[in-house]
């Protein structure tokens, strides 16, 4: 059975190059967090605020990561901003394996972190920095054209466990202001969606973006957006790691820092940048209880077995 969520709800706030996530640890899964629950949460003005929901479970407590218990104990719930389940969030899985580490569950060195598209492993450098084993890229055929503000241009598709279309433009500020999602056509390309990528050239290898994530409108940094990029870019620019033999890597600018993107030859794309956590507390349980806009409301439930 379920009861309503009285009692604090602990969180705590991170980022990874300014994409910034509220994490609700939840070891057992005994927390039900409906949509409504996680945009209240999310949201920069009446909640906590944040690009998405990092809820951290243990992979055999979720029924959707059982089946990957035995490859990695803790399961990364993610959720956009608007309550929204995703696949992946790349640099969500570095703030994530950071709050394991802050949390003591887990040492520097290599972690294996369960996601929806399926299981990532992180190492947490010495000096700071993560590495994402992201998986590797998947380039459908199919593509859609962008179009913002009366211009439009092709895209490439990729995916990376979740789905990314990337425009190469002349401009950033092309991209409008992306509080709304551009326009894309055929919508068929993408029946469930789709993080959208703007690109610009920084110079050789390097290269900057602004992207809308589904669900979450724009974001100052996308992981998963990054190494859609990185790949994008070198098949534009005639660099395929899986003919050359050799590793291909981009630097990636994004507008909460830096990422480095590496594609090796059998397909596998590492990402490296930074995770930090900001802060930590408690909910209100008066805002969790009663009122007008409270998350109780909204539906944030204790589940007791």
């Amino acid at each position: 059975m379920t009861s309503t969520q009285t009692s604090p709800l602990r969180f705590l706030k991170g980022h990874g190059t300014e994409n910034d996530f509220v994490i609700v640890p939840d070891a057992e899964n005994a927390l039900d967090l409906p949509p409504a629950a996680v945009a209240r949460l999310c949201d920069r003005r009446a909640g906590i605020g944040g690009d998405g929901l990092l809820h951290v479970v243990r992979s055999a407590a979720h029924p959707e990561a059982r089946h990957l218990a035995d490859e990695a104990e803790w399961f990364m719930d993610y959720r956009n901003a608007d309550g929204s389940v995703a696949e992946m969030c790349g640099n969500g899985v570095r703030v994530f394996a950071r709050y394991l580490e802050h949390a003591g569950h887990v040492t520097a060195g290599e972690v294996p972190v369960a996601t929806r598209g399926g299981v990532k492993h992180v190492h947490l450098d010495k000096d700071g920095s993560v590495t994402v084993a992201m998986g590797r890229a998947v380039l459908p055929e199919a593509a859609a054209t962008i179009t913002v503000d009366g211009r439009s241009w092709p895209s490439r598709n990729v995916n990376m466990g979740n789905p990314h279309a990337v425009a190469f433009v002349e401009d950033l500020d092309h991209a409008g202001t992306l509080s709304t999602e551009p326009a894309y056509a055929p919508a068929s390309v993408y029946p469930d969606g789709v993080n959208i990528e703007f690109v610009v050239d920084r110079g050789p290898r390097h290269v900057a973006m602004r992207v809308h994530e589904r669900g979450a409108a724009e974001t100052r940094s996308c992981g998963t957006g990054a190494c859609a990029v990185a790949v994008a870019a070198a098949r534009r620019d005639g660099a395929d790691p899986a003919e050359s033999g050799t590793p291909v890597t981009y630097i990636v600018d994004v507008l909460g820092g830096t990422l480095v993107i590496t594609e090796h030859p059998d397909g596998r794309i590492d990402m490296t940048g930074p995770a930090v956590i900001v802060a930590e507390g408690t909910v209100d349980p008066a805002w969790l209880a009663t009122g007008p806009g409270n998350a109780a409301a909204a539906g944030i439930e204790t589940v007791n077995d």
